[in-house]
């Protein structure tokens, strides 16, 4: 199915209520899951200026066979996209019309006093999907390069690299073509917001991964060492479990988990982009993994990103956080504690890691506070990161101990995670944990066995850009 096509096909699913958008966007058949994403997305957000301009250039009237909500995709891919560069007979249709459609944005602008095409939006819709303040982050796949050969690309092609950030205020100060080093985490680069890479080599050959700063924190601080057992159990669309797979310098064993199909797909397809080995994907419920069978009494690190509302995401379709009642927030946090108890009974484990993409302290401190509560000093909350600088609500003593992320504050999406270990004998050296954002990884560690950094780096270089 050809893009414009899919995505008028997710907007009408919207419509019926027949899910959220990400579920319908991974579940549709259109091989290129984050560009639909991406569409239907900014899509949504200029819903209402498209709406005046269809209206007003008369589009549906002149073009009967056009749905609306194909023609909402046509048009916002024609005046705010890329310029319609891809659509066939239906680029052709709406170039046909370019000139009207034109003329009737420029008149919203005149009509409203603004000059460009994001003060047409509302304050909400403005900081809604790719919000503009939070930047573009890419994260080095280290299975693949080394950070500094990135580094070197990006120069390559005009970008200006300014070093590692002091704080968060030199972040949002990006513009143009200059990049930083991120201030916490040390394989993450960050650009302006928006800036588009899916067209780049790097991003196309799996040397660079698209990824959130906030959801590169669970695998971060799980931070599994080389050869361990780890599963990640809900693991879909896995660009978690190719961070593990970095971390863990692909010696080891990661056992995915996910209930849907064409998303394991997907994320197979993701993997084997990245470079990514050793690792087992399973279309099973978590809830229903044997903790007791033999091939996973070797696991000691687990990764739990759990379904949850997604109130934290920027990406969301506006007025849709506020479908999420009390009534779903309940059935997810029921969910949430069962799988965090689940996780927690596998024998060998060390170290634990649950994270959401919420902002309901309902899906996060209760459901940690909740699990702790029923294993009695079996676990423990671990101090993670003490240099984030958000932490959890005070729901319970020690909540504090937990990080939340968040547009505002972090420059991220909205985000929340705990570290648990067992208590004892067990447990992992916690110290382990923030020592890893000290230093920036040198070329070569990561990387396959026998490659070395010299011989990958001129093998680099004659790629044309």
């Amino acid at each position: 199915m050809a893009l414009y096509g899919a995505a008028a096909a997710v907007l009408e699913a919207l419509e019926r209520g027949e899910g959220g958008l990400k579920a319908l966007v991974y579940n549709s058949r259109f091989p290129h899951v984050r560009q639909l994403y991406a569409l239907v997305s900014e899509t949504l957000r200029y819903a209402a200026v498209l709406e005046k301009v269809l209206s007003g250039a008369g589009l549906l009237q002149a073009e009967k066979k056009l749905s609306p909500q194909l023609a909402k995709v046509l048009v916002y891919d024609l005046l705010f996209g890329k310029g319609l560069k891809c659509g066939g007979r239906w680029k052709a249709l709406a170039r046909r019309h370019r000139a009207r459609l034109q003329a009737e944005l420029a008149r919203l602008k005149v009509q409203q006093k603004v000059s460009r095409n994001e003060e047409l939006l509302s304050p909400a819709q403005a900081a809604s999907p790719a919000a503009s303040q939070v930047p573009r982050y890419v994260r080095v796949n280290t299975l693949k390069t080394c950070v500094d050969d990135v580094i070197d690309f990006f120069k390559r092609q005009g970008y200006s690299y300014l070093g590692k950030a002091g704080s968060v205020e030199e972040l949002r100060a990006l513009s143009g073509k200059k990049f930083l080093l991120d201030l916490h985490l040390p394989e993450l680069l960050v650009f302006p917001p928006q800036t588009d890479f899916h067209d780049n080599l790097l991003y196309t050959s799996g040397h660079i991964i698209l990824q959130d700063k906030a959801s590169c924190l669970p695998a971060f601080l799980l931070s599994p060492a080389p050869g361990s057992h780890v599963i990640d159990a809900c693991a879909a669309p896995g660009n978690k479990t190719s961070h593990l797979a970095a971390i863990l310098k692909n010696k080891g064993q990661i056992f995915a988990f996910d209930m849907d199909t064409k998303r394991l797909a997907t994320m197979n397809t993701l993997l084997m982009r990245a470079g990514v080995t050793g690792f087992q994907l399973a279309q099973q419920d978590f809830l229903t993994v044997d903790p007791t069978e033999p091939r996973y009494s070797k696991v000691t690190y687990i990764l739990l990103d759990p379904s949850c509302s997604g109130s934290g995401m920027l990406s969301r379709v506006p007025g849709q956080e506020a479908a999420v009642g009390a009534q779903r927030l309940r059935a997810l946090a029921a969910f949430q504690r069962r799988a965090l108890a689940h996780a927690l009974r596998f024998p060998a484990l060390r170290r634990l890691v649950y994270s959401t993409c919420s902002l309901h302290r309902e899906e996060n401190e209760d459901v940690v506070w909740a699990v702790l509560q029923e294993s009695g000093s079996a676990f423990r909350l671990v101090d993670a990161f003490p240099a984030w600088p958000c932490r959890g609500l005070a729901a319970f003593p020690g909540a504090e101990s937990c990080l939340r992320a968040s547009p505002a504050d972090t420059l991220t999406h909205g985000f929340f995670v705990a570290v648990l270990e067992p208590c004892g004998e067990g447990a992992a050296v916690p110290s382990s944990l923030p020592a890893a954002a000290e230093e920036k990884p040198q070329c070569g560690e990561g990387t396959e066995p026998g490659a070395a950094p010299k011989k990958r780096k001129r093998k680099k270089q004659r790629v044309k850009e």
